[in-house]
């Protein structure tokens, strides 16, 4: 895959491929890619370096010439990270929140379509003044690179996505201020969160409420990456994301539509439990989703996701009745 296409935009970043039966670290660079080993990085491993990140060590290699630089070209990249804890910001895009609930009182009421959207504007400013962000777990065995299809289970026919940017965490960060929460962040990645909607809500006890664990963590239901990028080189408060599905527009939003922003997601999400070096913090998805086109995941789909800076992700999905390999290859990193 080409580096154009691939997007990425930064002065480097850094990546994950694969090597015979192993997976190595690598700095890009442009249309290139080298190897990175403790030496390099002045730490013992990624989840190391990024919690005291040299990012200068690694701009002063980035720059340098020598052999041991490959066409990016001719690697194979799979996810850029490997966390520890994956968290997951729920109905954080105001536009996104405000079409699904005007859907809903639309489809429940005698409000007008106007009347209906003013009535979820409303509320949604008034959550993001005085409420607090929605946070839910994820499964780091579901983040995998796009270099492994997303194999659709066939216990169900409406899967979706929700294409979202995805804060790397930096220092350990617990109880931090909103203030000083951006100190904590090492860069942000792609993160496609994949959703089996008919999973969502139980129905052998409705009070229960939402299932998170079967409706979102399937292998490779978090498709992840291409880049970890520096989180000097992006303001994320302002980055277009974008979402086709075999060449058409479906998600095309901007991360200035969050109800609540990335410090305060941060700030949030820390108050309970310490957030890890490499630990991933979804931030949410805009509008666009397969439940909004009632169109959802078929075998041989091609999702293409972008966010600006950040490069692009092809994922490409199968059926569970096409062999595939074992569960280990779909999570292999």
């Amino acid at each position: 895959m080409t580096t154009t296409s691939r997007g990425l935009t930064a002065p480097f970043a850094l990546a994950r491929f694969r090597e015979g039966d192993g997976v190595r670290l690598g700095l890009v660079a442009g249309d290139r890619i080298r190897p990175l080993d403790a030496a390099d990085l002045g730490a013992a491993d990624l989840n190391a370096f990024l919690a005291d990140a040299d990012w200068d060590r690694l701009g002063v290699l980035a720059g340098a010439d020598d052999d041991r630089w490959m066409p990016l070209a001719d690697v194979v990249l799979t996810a850029p990270v490997e966390p520890r804890q994956v968290l997951q910001a729920g109905a954080n895009y105001r536009e996104h929140v405000i079409e699904l609930v005007a859907a809903g009182l639309t489809n429940n009421t005698d409000r007008t379509v106007e009347e209906a959207r003013a009535f979820a504007a409303e509320m949604m400013d008034e959550r993001a003044a005085n409420g607090e962000p929605y946070f839910f777990i994820g499964l780091p065995a579901a983040v995998v690179g796009d270099d492994v299809p997303l194999v659709l289970p066939g216990y169900s026919d409406v899967h979706d996505w929700e294409l979202e940017l995805a804060v790397v965490i930096g220092r350990e960060t617990f109880r931090v201020s909103r203030e000083d929460a951006l100190d904590h962040i090492a860069g942000y990645t792609i993160v496609n969160d994949i959703t089996t909607r008919d999973l969502v809500f139980r129905k052998d006890m409705k009070e229960i409420g939402t299932d998170w664990y079967r409706s979102k963590n399937a292998p490779g239901f978090l498709p992840t990456g291409p880049f970890l990028v520096p989180a000097g080189f992006v303001d994320g408060g302002h980055l277009a994301v974008t979402l086709d599905l075999n060449g058409d527009r479906m998600q095309d939003g901007n991360t200035d539509d969050l109800l609540f922003d990335i410090a305060a997601l941060v700030s949030g999400a820390s108050q309970n439990m310490p957030l890890l070096p490499g630990d991933l913090l979804l931030t949410g998805s805009p509008p666009g989703n397969g439940q909004h086109w009632r169109r959802f995941l078929r075998d041989g789909d091609v999702m293409t996701g972008s966010i600006q800076g950040l490069g692009t992700q092809i994922v490409r999905c199968i059926a569970s009745s096409r062999p595939s390999g074992s569960l280990s290859d779909l999570g292999a990193s």
